[in-house]
Order: C-alpha cells, then structure tokens, then sequence
C-alpha cells in the first residue's frame, strides 16, 4: 500500500513526463502502478472507503427500526441492548449502543424540522415569559421579562405572583417603558392569557382580552410546549436570570430586601439595552428612539379595573381600612388613591403611579382591632423621653460629642445618673483629646459611661490604665495590693 506521500510523488511524475513507463522510472514502481493512481485521480476515487464488513448487529436493525418509530426516537439503547439479548444477540451493549446511534440519525433526519427565519417589523410585536427569581427574605420572586422583537429592547420586572392583575400591571409596565404600544404581543399559554385549547385553537382569557383591548393591544399565544416561537423573550429570561440570580457561578449576595432587587433589575435592563447587540450590531436604546416612531399612542390611564377597589391613604396616619381591618402604606402615598384588593391570605395594595401601576404593600389578612403595620412603610421615630439624641447648642458642647459616639454615650449616661460639674468634665474630655488624641479619649468615655466611672480623675485613670496595657474596667489582685476591704474604720469601736 502506497503512502500519500509516495502516490504525490507518481502523480507529480507523470505530470512531468505525461508516460507511464517514464513517470515508473522516476518514482521508482512499476508503470501498472501509476497508471492506477492516474486514472484513481481521474476519477475522484483517491480515497478508498473501507469494505463493509456483516456485523453481529446487523439481523437485528430492523427491530431496532420498529422500536425507534414506537417511541418517536425516545428509546434508550441499554434497554435495547437488554432486548436484544433476550432475542439472541451475543454482542457488547457498545455495538447496540452505535446501532441505536445510526438508527436515531436516521429517524430524526427525515423528522428534522425546520424554521423559517423570522424578519419582524418595527412596531409589530412584543413578548413576555417568565423566569424563577431569587428568593427575597424567605420569599420567592418571579421575573417578568418582556422584549420588543425589532429593537430587541429588553424590561425585567420581579414579581411576588402570577395574577391577572400583576400581569396586567406588568404589561402595562413594560409598554410605558417602550413608550407606546405595539400591534401584537405573544406569550406562554399560562392561565392569565389562555384558558383552554378547543380543537387546538386557544381559548383567551376573557379579562385579560378587555385590558388589552384598553391598550389596543391583539394577544397570541405560542404553539404549545414549542419555545422556539418565542425564543427573543425566552433568550431574555435566560439572560435576566444569569445576571440576576444568585448561583455558585456568579458569586452574586443575596438580596436584603424587594427594592434591592428591583435596583438590581432597572441597573441590568440599563446595562443590556445600552450595549451592542450581538445580531443587529447596534445599542436596543438606540434602536427603540427608531421603533417609538411605529408604536402607537398609550391611553393616559392604566387598566384599573382588575386592581381592586380604590381606596385614599390616611394623611396623619399612611393607612388603608379593607374590610374592617386597617393596613399600613408608604408614608410618600399620603393622601393619594391606591387600589387594594385580596389574593389568598393576603392584602394586596396597588398604586398607579408615572411608570403605571406598582405593588406598594403586601399584608396578611387580619381581624378587625389588630392592625396590620409594616415599619419600613414610615419614617425613623421622632425622639421621645425615652430615645434623645443629644444635640450641641454652644461651641464646648459642640467640640465635646465631636469626639465620637462614646462622648455621647457618657453625656446620657451621665445626665441620667445626676453627676455634677458636669461641663467641667466635658471640658477636660476636649483638653485631653488635644493632647492624647480623640480616638483613645472616645474609648474611655465609653467605657466610663458603661462602668459608672464619672468622678474627678476617672477618665485619666482609664486613659493610664489603657496606656499601661491594662484594661481600665479590671481590679485585680496582687502582692502588693488586695480586694479586702481595709479595717481602719473599726477603730472608732475602740478594738
């Protein structure tokens, strides 16, 4: 057998001479041999395909045929391997495992679907899928991720359901952030957009429809269980979830609280629509200033309807009363109309603000008398007798609680303790921070004020005693200095 280098070298030899016998000559083999390979060349055989050889398999490729078209290209070679050898096969599970491998190709090569490529217009559609969110002090969250098809522009909202009315409000979230509204939208078949397939056409939901219809906005829906007719808000979600939640990949911290994570989402859908599109080669943000143009108008008003009942939020006291039971707001909603309305075991509160309609509140459902309060819904607590701050009114009190927190720590204590000459004490606090600096002075006033160390001298010794390497708030025993108490004063007893 030749090598390659070898048939080179005849061929480029009977290219030299155009003769057999010359060609054999030069390269050494007999003239019959290149005129093989010539006429191998002449024919595009250069490469010889190995014989086929019978295999031990090969009886039993039809059976194999007839399981692969029973279970539509689902069958597992190791089960087939374990039939075939309860039929009389006596080869290895690697040799059922390849038969199964061609017969699959086979099978799935005359199945392949194929898809047309989709050329959207500006204007024409958005979609909207979903995406499991992280969980939010022990709460689980959802995205809501919506992309306009042309500009490939891109909002994630987290979302604690998957109600009609959050939907809606999330629709009507994302169109305000698109600045106006296309002609259709496309999403899953969830509950919220499609209630039953008759005949395989879609049943839509019959509120769900109205909304739209406020918003001149035509539903579909994609085929069922078939992503590929969604996959622009499918790659979002993809997307949105590698950025968003936190995995052992990308090191993200859990997030404290719901507004971290909407900061978190509003900062990645700032990211992602203003950098360079991988496909149009151009920033969504730059595009989207071009689609606007195609969009139409959106009605001034969100669709309320499917919120709740509207209520007016207390002006001294930000609450709401939902069937007898009171629940707080945010104190910024004072005043305002907001719409509640129950899901479950809780009290859902809605406001309509600039940027459409978004959650402010969120309450179990209580019983009348107990009122239901959120803290973070007002701001910090005025002072009260039993919370003062102090506040400097004159310059020496100004230069006294500059030393640190532990200055103010001492003037409270002080103050509640009754110690007198009180200012002289806080002036020789500033002097010695002059002189020993302000950090160790703020030290031992904190430590003065937790151990009731306020007479003439006591922040001195607990400055020496720390200079000394000694803790200041530790007496101990030694050979020159005990505990006991001294007996000098049983004298008057006349002992």
């Amino acid at each position: 057998m030749k090598s390659a280098e070898e048939i080179m070298q005849i061929l480029e030899a009977f290219d030299l001479t155009r003769s057999f016998r010359d060609a054999g000559e030069l390269a050494g083999c007999d003239h019959k041999t290149v005129a093989h390979w010539v006429a191998r060349r002449d024919t595009g055989t250069m490469t010889e395909r190995p014989a086929s050889r019978p295999r031990l398999i090969d009886p039993f490729l039809p059976k194999l045929e007839e399981w692969m078209e029973a279970s539509k290209g689902k069958v597992r070679a190791d089960v087939c391997h374990e039939k075939l050898a309860a039929m009389g096969f006596t080869g290895s599970e690697r040799t059922a495992r390849r038969a199964v491998a061609e017969v699959r190709a086979a099978f799935k090569a005359g199945r392949r679907r194929v898809h047309r490529p989709w050329v959207v217009e500006p204007g024409l559609w958005f979609q909207w899928d979903y995406g499991d969110g992280p969980t939010v002090a022990g709460t689980r969250s959802t995205l809501f991720c919506a992309w306009l098809s042309w500009s490939r522009f891109r909002v994630v909202i987290p979302i604690r359901d998957k109600t009609l009315p959050t939907v809606i409000g999330c629709v009507d979230q994302a169109l305000r952030a698109f600045g106006g509204v296309p002609t259709y939208g496309l999403s899953d078949n969830e509950k919220t957009l499609t209630v039953d397939h008759v005949a395989r056409v879609p049943v839509r939901n019959r509120e769900i429809v109205t909304a739209a219809h406020h918003y001149g906005l035509t539903l579909h829906s994609c085929q069922p269980a078939d992503p590929a007719s969604k996959g622009g808000s499918e790659a979002t979600v993809r997307v949105a979830k590698a950025d968003l939640v936190p995995t052992d990949a990308n090191l993200l911290d859990d997030y404290p609280d719901w507004a971290a994570l909407e900061a978190a989402c509003a900062a990645f859908c700032d990211t992602v629509n203003g950098r360079v599109h991988r496909v149009t080669r151009r920033a969504p943000a730059e595009m989207l200033a071009e689609e606007a143009a195609r969009l139409h108008a959106l009605p001034e008003h969100p669709y309320t309807t499917v919120f709740g009942q509207a209520r007016t939020v207390g002006v001294d006291q930000p609450t709401i009363q939902w069937e007898w039971g009171v629940y707080s707001v945010p104190h910024r909603l004072a005043g305002t109309s907001v719409w509640v309305r129950r899901h479950g075991d809780d009290i859902i509160v809605t406001h309509l603000g600039a940027d459409g309609p978004v959650e402010v509140a969120r309450h179990e459902v209580t019983t009348p008398g107990n009122p239901r309060i959120d803290p973070a819904h007002y701001p910090p607590a005025p002072e009260t007798p039993l919370n003062r701050s102090p506040v400097a009114g004159t310059d020496a009190e100004g230069d006294f609680l500059a030393i640190g927190p532990g200055a103010a720590l001492w003037l409270r204590e002080a103050g509640d303790t009754g110690v007198s000459r009180i200012r002289v004490k806080m002036a020789e606090a500033v002097t010695l921070a002059a002189l020993t600096g302000v950090e160790a002075v703020d030290w031992a006033l904190g430590h003065a004020a937790i151990h009731d160390r306020f007479a003439e001298g006591d922040l001195g010794a607990i400055l020496a005693h720390r200079a000394g390497g000694q803790p200041a708030s530790t007496r101990t025993a030694g050979e020159d200095h005990t505990l006991q108490t001294g007996t000098a004063s049983w004298k008057a007893f006349g002992l």
